[in-house]
C-alpha cells in the first residue's frame, strides 16, 4: 500500500491511517492512495476504520499544488469530491475516527462518511474555504447541506465558522466525542457493531437514501470542472 495511508486489515476491519507531513495534506497521490486503500478494504469485505495521526485528521488539500495553477486546483478539487462521493456510496460502513483538526477537505472526509468520532481537545473542525479566499465548490455545498444541521450550515460554508468537537458534533460533523486514549477502541468497537448489519441491505439502503445526494454531487462535480474558485 501506498505510504500515505497505511493499510491494517483487524478481525475484519480495514484501518486506513493518513500519513502526510504535519496536517495530513491531500495531494493527488494521498487521494490516489485512499481510493487504492478503499479498493483493498472491498475486496477484504471490511468495514472500514479511516484516521490520522495524533492531533490531526487533515488540515485539506495540499495547498502547493492548489497554488500551482488554476487546473491544478480544479482538477484536485474534483478528485477529492469523486472520493468524497465514493466514500458516500462505498458498500460497506465507512467510520472515521478524527485524531484531532479536520479543516476544508479534512471536514468533508468527516461529511462523507456513515459514522464519525471525534477526540476531544482544543481542536478545530470545520470548513475554512472563504477564510482563504476560495469560493465553495458546488460539491461542497451539496455534502454540507446534506449532513450538517440546517442551524449551522451557512454559518459553517458561508461565515468559515470553525468548530470545537463538542460544538461539531452539534453542527453535524461528528456523532459522538471521546477522551483520545479511547478513540481508536470506541471506532473499533462501533466497527464491531456494524459488522452485525446485513451488508446486502446496508449497502442497497445506503444508495437509496443518498440517491438524490449522490446525483446532486454527480452534476456538481462537473459542474466545478468548469468553474474557478475565485
Amino acid at each position: 500500500m501506498n505510504t500515505h495511508v497505511h493499510y491494517r486489515l483487524d478481525n475484519g476491519v480495514a484501518i486506513l491511517q493518513l500519513d502526510n507531513g504535519k496536517v495530513n495534506a491531500l495531494s493527488p497521490a494521498v487521494i490516489t492512495a485512499l481510493n487504492q486503500a478503499l479498493d483493498q478494504a472491498e475486496q477484504d469485505k471490511a468495514v472500514v476504520v479511516l484516521t490520522g495521526q495524533p492531533g490531526m485528521l487533515s488540515g485539506g488539500y495540499d495547498l502547493k499544488v492548489m497554488m500551482a495553477g488554476p487546473q491544478q486546483a480544479l482538477e484536485l478539487v474534483a478528485s477529492g469530491s469523486a472520493l468524497a462521493r465514493r466514500m458516500l456510496a462505498h458498500p460497506f460502513p465507512l467510520i472515521v475516527a478524527c485524531s484531532g483538526h479536520a479543516v476544508a477537505k479534512g471536514a468533508f472526509l468527516l461529511l462523507a462518511a456513515d459514522y464519525r468520532i471525534a477526540v476531544d481537545g482544543e481542536f478545530r473542525i470545520g470548513l475554512n474555504e472563504v477564510q482563504i479566499g476560495m469560493t465553495m465548490h458546488q460539491a461542497g455545498i451539496a455534502l454540507a447541506r446534506d449532513r450538517l444541521s440546517p442551524a449551522c450550515y451557512q454559518r459553517a460554508v458561508i461565515n468559515a465558522e470553525m468548530f470545537n468537537p463538542q460544538a461539531a458534533c452539534a453542527a453535524g460533523f461528528v456523532d459522538q466525542v471521546v477522551s483520545a486514549d479511547t478513540l481508536m477502541p470506541t471506532a473499533l468497537a462501533v466497527a464491531g457493531q456494524m459488522q452485525q448489519l446485513n451488508m446486502r441491505a446496508h449497502r442497497q439502503t445506503k444508495l437509496r437514501v443518498r440517491a438524490a445526494l449522490l446525483a446532486e454531487l454527480d452534476q456538481a462535480i462537473q459542474q466545478d470542472l468548469q468553474h474557478s474558485f475565485d
